[in-house]
């Protein structure tokens, strides 16, 4: 199942997804309960109610599977008349990873270590001003112009309240998996004329990954029946239609059970909490090649969809 949050003719929806458009949940449940003799009539808040641990998951299913083999389904509204919308717009939590796939980390110079040795970086974005929704534009932030950077990225959505889960049993805390595009600024400077201090290094680096609209996400969730294994995903990202990362999931460090059982080590993750997994290698600072106002930056992952993002001037 692949579902989606949406606005059409200024309302927000929720439907079910696919590459030729959506069909409307509540309209979709309200054909099936008729169709069934059902009783059901209930509404949803979020895109979590229908996937795993959610309050109408067996309703989402029941839906699904008769749209499937219904004689008069709802019709499918084409994604050109809607406007599709972040996934989970406010997640209490936003993390992603740094070095998740040792081509990545030796593309920028380092060596990668192995699993056994190390554990995994872990950082954060303010998802509130980073999260842009798909086909929507980011712009690029006047304060650091050059260097801005993609990265393709696998994310996960939490399904329920997690804390010290093992690895064996993590996949079972999540309710699925969307498309992130962790855009990075590679050489924002703060206060360029300042004093060299120890750890400018690691702020400089830090401070460059929360600019405004830093980390376009959607195009919609894949539920864990169409993804059982997060680990055998083909990715593809383009600019301007040119290929830059080709790679599989199969290449992470940390797999994606691995990353929750370390986060929720000492972190409670929530529902509705993302956790971007980490990009590999073909990122633009290795190439010498970097983001322009006007470049259109396309982010596949299969069994997901594709995420487009525009690339927009500074404000002036």
């Amino acid at each position: 199942m692949r579902v989606t949050r949406y606005k059409q003719d200024g309302v927000e929806k929720f439907g079910f997804y696919d590459e030729q458009g959506v069909i409307e949940f509540s309209e979709a449940a309200a054909a099936w309960a008729r169709a069934v003799s059902s009783d059901w009539n209930g509404t949803i808040d979020s895109l979590l109610d229908l996937l795993p641990h959610g309050v109408c998951r067996e309703t989402a299913q029941s839906v699904e599977q008769w749209l499937s083999s219904a004689a008069d389904p709802p019709g499918r509204t084409g994604l050109n008349e809607i406007q599709l919308l972040v996934p989970i717009p406010r997640p209490n939590k936003l993390f992603l990873l740094a070095g998740n796939y040792a081509a990545h980390i030796e593309e920028g110079g380092e060596l990668a270590t192995e699993r056994a040795a190390t554990f995994p970086y872990v950082f954060m974005k303010p998802p509130t001003t980073t999260l842009v929704a798909p086909n929507q534009s980011f712009q690029i932030p006047a304060i650091s112009p050059a260097n801005i950077d993609w990265e393709l990225e696998l994310a996960v959505i939490i399904g329920r309240k997690a804390k010290g889960i093992a690895e064996a049993d993590a996949l079972d805390f999540v309710a699925g998996y969307t498309v992130i595009n962790d855009i990075s600024d590679r050489e924002f400077r703060p206060n360029p004329g300042r004093n060299p201090r120890e750890r400018d290094r690691f702020f400089d680096w830090l401070h460059g990954k929360w600019h405004d609209g830093f980390c376009p996400c959607g195009p919609c969730i894949s539920d864990t029946v169409a993804i059982p294994d997060p680990q055998d995903l083909h990715l593809k990202l383009t600019v301007n239609d040119r290929v830059k990362q080709d790679a599989s999931t199969g290449l992470q460090i940390f797999p994606v059970a691995a990353v929750i059982e370390f986060i929720s080590s000492f972190v409670t993750l929530e529902p509705g909490d993302i956790i971007s997994t980490g990009t590999p290698a073909g990122v633009g600072k290795a190439r010498g090649e970097f983001l322009e106002p006007g470049d259109e930056i396309t982010a596949c992952i299969e069994a997901i969809g594709s995420l487009v993002t525009s690339v927009a001037a500074p404000a002036k």
